[in-house]
């Protein structure tokens, strides 16, 4: 039996790339590693973290001591860790760490080093990471742990991905690798601003094996009510033909840098083992949405941490990190 382990399921780790002065960051740096610092630090109160780092000795110092913090030397293009790390299949009683291939989403931008980055620091796995020959950002699917995985067509199904296949074999490629019963596709929802050509992870998340939390917009004038009115439609009818619970995320106030509108979303939360950390942006929406979490997760913690310095590169909580599961230990 082979699955894509969930990401509310027992964790071993969570691994982060610290920003340098290489990467987009560089005008604001100082904002965006107190930003990573804080993540970091709301991390290892729940279990380990890796931190990627272009310079160990240099990026301790923006850290205390914890025996949770654990780091390697890599100098990454940029720290979209979800989308250029490996992702966590188990096959009967084994992991494997599937590492596919990252291109920048879709060719956008140079990821060279990004996509090199899973083999270059393999050591600090106990299990092998297995190369992938196939175009996947790990903020692309959602698995809830027993065969389903929910995705984008935007995305997945996107020409500048693997454009030698059709939708019928990228299904198959998906099903193979991850031990899928069915791909569920939303057709539907997009954030302006995003990069990625919708990722799910921004959209609607899975918090359990049959509950999704999505992304709802109330107001009729905003850009966004349109497409997540049709994509909330869409998860109905999965709803009804799938028993899932559907939980709505309010969508955030515009929000603007340089005269362009961000990507911010309470969808982009992370899992760790005892709580859900949740992207917070200085709007009125945030309370609402803390109590959202409060309401679903009565046996976590949650805790906010602001995201607005991430989301100014079009990315949020869950774009800067990666679970790896239970069993997966770091060496």
């Amino acid at each position: 039996m082979k699955r894509f382990i969930a990401e509310f399921e027992e964790q071993s780790f969570t691994q982060i790339i610290f920003p340098h002065a290489k990467s987009d960051w560089v005008e604001y740096l100082e904002e965006a590693q107190k930003t990573f610092v804080t993540i970091i630090n709301e991390i290892v109160k729940y279990q380990k973290c890796l931190v990627v780092c272009y310079d160990i000795e240099e990026v301790k110092k923006y850290l205390s001591e914890n025996k949770n913090l654990y780091f390697v030397e890599y100098e990454a293009n940029d720290t979209w860790a979800r989308d250029c790390s490996v992702l966590c299949v188990q096959e009967d009683k084994n992991i494997k760490l599937l590492d596919f291939t990252f291109t920048g989403w879709g060719g956008k931008f140079d990821a060279s080093k990004d996509n090199a980055m899973s083999r270059a620091i393999s050591k600090s796995y106990s299990k092998r990471v297995e190369t992938i020959d196939f175009i996947l950002e790990g903020g692309g699917v959602e698995s809830n742990g027993e065969g389903i995985i929910l995705t984008t067509s935007e995305c997945v199904l996107n020409k500048n991905r693997n454009s030698a296949l059709n939708s019928i074999e990228i299904t198959q490629k998906l099903n193979s690798f991850f031990g899928a019963t069915e791909i569920l596709y939303l057709n539907h929802g997009y954030l302006a601003g995003d990069d990625t050509d919708s990722h799910v992870d921004t959209l609607a998340r899975f918090v359990d094996e049959k509950t999704i939390m999505y992304v709802k917009c109330k107001d009729k004038e905003d850009e966004h009510y349109k497409e997540l009115k049709l994509m909330e439609e869409e998860l109905q009818e999965m709803a009804r033909t799938h028993n899932f619970t559907l939980v709505a995320l309010p969508m955030t106030e515009a929000i603007y840098y340089d005269n362009e509108r961000l990507p911010a979303t309470y969808a982009n939360f992370l899992f760790v083992n005892g709580a859900v950390i949740v992207p917070t942006y200085n709007v009125k929406e945030d309370e609402e949405a803390l109590n959202i979490f409060r309401n679903t997760f009565k046996d976590r913690d949650i805790v906010g941490v602001d995201c607005s310095v991430l989301i100014r590169q079009h990315g949020s909580l869950h774009c800067v990190t990666m679970n790896f599961a239970k069993g997966v230990e770091l060496i």
